[in-house]
């Protein structure tokens, strides 16, 4: 295996953990402000490569290093399992229903946030 093939393989390990991230990043995004941030702009910009038919930057990283390596789409591990996964067989539409999905579940998830009660506060307590 070449320097260049296992960066590739690296690189869809890494696409497969961001679509991940994508999907459920709203589990985390739902305390933590930051990824709220980060999540709500990767969803953006995933519906923006989607209505625009732009295709993911890791797509053309690997692709190239693919390239690079002489191997292109070569058998390993990675490339067989995972990137069945990152590159699912699905349509154009197919796969914008369910960014729609996953955005309306996000939404319902940050929107129904409430703030944290104090140690020992009820719901019932009296002023």
């Amino acid at each position: 295996m070449t320097m260049y093939q296992a960066l590739a393989d690296i690189t869809v390990a890494i696409h497969l953990l961001w679509i991940v991230f994508l999907i459920f990043g709203a589990l985390v995004g739902y305390r933590v402000k930051w990824v709220r941030v980060l999540h709500l702009a990767s969803l953006a910009y995933s519906v923006f490569l989607q209505l625009t038919k732009g295709i993911c930057p890791i797509t053309y990283l690997e692709v190239w290093l693919r390239d690079k390596s002489g191997w292109a789409y070569s058998g390993t591990f990675i490339q067989h399992y995972v990137e069945k996964l990152v590159y699912l067989e699905a349509s154009r539409t197919a796969v914008f229903i369910g960014t729609l999905v996953v955005i309306g579940g996000t939404m319902w998830l940050y929107l129904s946030r409430r703030e944290p009660r104090a140690a020992g506060e009820t719901s019932h307590q009296i002023a």
